[in-house]
């Protein structure tokens, strides 16, 4: 699943000089105070697009309960935003001298009179202050309250099948307030709820994988199948392990010794500890040391059922077990949110950034970007560059649904990875030879067909599109700089002529076909015994943690903390220390053949047969240079060294 960001506030004087990140300063930046509104300020974006006169189904109830969230825009927006830019710029004087969590709160935080000032509006319009944090204040109140408050009237909208209170109008805050409030969340009561990025099934009933399995790529060769492009097919691999992607990803002698990762999802998996440990010793990887794995959880969480909780524990165990497969000494932070709702993983990201817990930050989830709001996005927008300016890298998944089309119905690309302050990953099908030998790697696009009843041919050959690395061109945020001059115009204005941001950036292993083996405590189909079991996976929830660990170990080799690496990693671009990912890397088709349990996990239901094509990613193409499927490419030999100070 993914989630809903993406802002459109008013801020021309700062995003003229600071062109680089133009649509990404723009949000977070209050507006002018608008004509019909002489003493209120706007907050743009709070009336969602759904929320039109022919959905109104009339005013909310004056009595109905409700709550919502006032960020603060702190005492510099526009000054955070530079700062930003600055300290992440190799070409800046000021690239790397970062700020400790304290001094950026002193800087660019919102003073005790803002504070001050926005709780006391609040209540004074009736409502009850439930919370204050450095970036937002909480309330609850009735909906005649909040229309006081925020200057709108809520109605009930048709959205769908359904109906949801929302804005009838943009919502305002008092003009005195102007430069204080950054944007408002919970006017409108739809669902703003993210998924995990991967092909991962429900740990509740173990999974497993049926094989026959190739232990490296082409060293099983399915010779009693069909053939597919002409030629006979190797199985999937069991599950690349620690070793294989170190290899192939240029890992050298780097760890990640020294540097600190931490891993956002929502929940956890109460069995993290005892699975990452059992599945290290089982695979070659270093054992964890004491101390080295924590854990900062909430106080209870919520949402279990709508979000579905338990299918969270494996995306940690993932995320968790990638991290340290190929970074083994780095430090890991599991940081749960207490539901996939865009507030509570808003709230880890802050706990990283308020207590500087870790310099790279992998994150597997979020939503597409039609179904991101600007308030929304202006609060995450903030949060990033926070941690850019104290030194903080964040790392995002692409999406495992390719162009969206087939999932949504609209060409779109996802978020948060379309935010021009993050790193999006993008996801590639990965061959490693014998002796763990970099062979090549296609952009992830799969097309699947079964096997013909007679065992003869493959019915419909190459079959249906499945699943493939997300990619594309924002219809939001504008073309950051640092991807100017290495995006192809033809993606950079396929929806503006004045450019806006590519996705992805960067990308690593992805395809499930190809994928990485991951140990996991499931519920075994009794319903009742537990045990843990090894299986293959993939997504681009897979290549976002392979990312930044290969980014601890760059770390490690720089000797300092890298930030936001965009900036760095586009300054690489054409040289030698990436894979230049191609569609077609052998000059013929590629396919796998797969073999799976009917059930999931033993052959009493039978057993299904497919062939899997290689580098069929819906309508996105890795090409020769940059693309929308892999970025820049994926990390060779150098690439690690490459962040080395000379």
């Amino acid at each position: 699943m993914r989630s809903n960001r993406a802002t459109v506030r008013a801020g021309v004087s700062v995003a003229v000089t600071l062109p680089m990140l133009a649509g990404a300063l723009a949000l977070g930046i209050p507006t002018a105070q608008a004509a019909d509104h002489p003493l209120r300020d706007l907050l743009a974006g709070t009336k969602p697009t759904w929320a039109t006169a022919r959905a109104d189904k009339g005013a909310a109830s004056d009595g109905a309960q409700m709550s919502a969230r006032v960020y603060l825009q702190g005492r510099d927006a526009a000054g955070l935003a530079a700062y930003a830019k600055a300290v992440s710029d190799p070409e800046s004087a000021s690239y790397g001298k970062y700020l400790t969590a304290k001094q950026a709160q002193a800087r660019f935080g919102a003073t005790k009179a803002q504070v001050a000032a926005v709780k006391a509006w609040l209540t004074g319009a009736g409502l009850k202050v439930t919370a204050v944090t450095k970036h937002y204040v909480s309330v609850t109140g009735d909906v005649a309250a909040v229309e006081k408050a925020f200057g709108t009237q809520l109605h009930d909208f048709a959205k769908g099948s359904k109906t949801y209170r929302a804005p009838a109008s943009t919502a305002s805050v008092p003009a005195e307030l102007a430069g204080t409030v950054l944007t408002v969340t919970g006017l409108d009561n739809a669902p703003h709820m993210v998924t995990h990025d991967d092909q991962l099934p429900p740990p509740e009933t173990v999974f497993r994988n049926a094989g026959p399995f190739s232990s490296y790529y082409g060293s099983k060769t399915a010779t009693t199948l069909p053939d597919a492009y002409g030629t006979k097919i190797p199985y999937v691999v069991k599950g690349y392990t620690g070793k294989q992607l170190r290899a192939a990803y240029g890992a050298g002698t780097r760890t990640g010794k020294g540097v600190r990762v931490a891993i956002t999802d929502a929940y956890a998996s109460p069995t993290i500890a005892y699975d990452a440990g059992t599945y290290a010793k089982r695979n070659g990887d270093a054992a964890w040391k004491t101390g080295q794995l924590h854990q900062v959880l909430p106080k209870k969480y919520t949402n279990t059922k709508d979000c579905s909780a338990a299918g969270w524990y494996g995306e940690e165990t993932l995320d968790v077990e990638a991290v340290h497969a190929v970074a083994p000494a780095a430090d890991v932070t599991y940081v749960g949110a207490a539901s996939c709702t865009d507030g509570d993983l808003l709230d880890a990201l802050g706990k990283v950034v308020d207590h500087h817990l870790a310099d790279i930050v992998s994150n597997s989830w979020g939503e597409v970007e039609a179904a991101q709001t600007p308030d929304i996005a202006a609060a995450y927008d903030q949060v990033f560059q926070l941690g850019a300016v104290e030194g903080i890298g964040f790392y995002f998944s692409s999406g495992d649904d390719g162009d969206e089309v087939a999932s949504s119905g609209t060409k779109q690309v996802d978020s948060p990875a379309n935010s021009a302050w993050v790193t999006a990953v993008g996801g590639t099908s990965l061959a490693v030879g014998k002796n763990d030998t970099y062979l090549w790697e296609t952009g992830w696009g799969t097309e699947k067909a079964t096997l013909s009843a007679d065992g003869k041919s493959w019915t419909d050959f190459p079959g249906a599109f499945t699943s493939g690395a997300g990619g594309g061109t924002s219809k939001t945020v504008a073309e950051p700089s640092y991807q100017q001059g290495v995006v192809p115009d033809a993606l950079a204005q396929a929806n503006s002529a004045d450019g806006n941001r590519v996705v992805p950036d960067i990308a690593a292993i992805a395809d499930p076909n190809t994928g990485f083996l991951v140990g996991q405590t499931q519920t075994l189909p009794d319903g009742k015994t537990q045990a843990y079991s090894e299986y293959r996976i993939g997504g681009t929830s897979l290549a976002a943690p392979t990312i930044a660990a290969i980014q601890a170990l760059a770390q490690e080799a720089r000797g300092k903390a890298i930030g936001f690496a965009n900036p760095a990693i586009y300054a690489k671009y054409g040289s030698k220390v990436y894979h230049d990912v191609t569609d077609n890397p052998t000059g013929k088709g590629l396919a796998v053949a797969r073999v799976d349990y009917h059930n999931g996990y033993d052959a009493t239901g039978g057993l299904d047969t497919s062939v899997r094509s290689l580098g069929k990613d819906s309508s996105l193409k890795a090409v020769k240079g940059y693309d929308d499927v892999t970025g820049v490419g994926t990390p060779a030999n150098g690439y690690v060294e490459s962040y080395r100070r000379r």
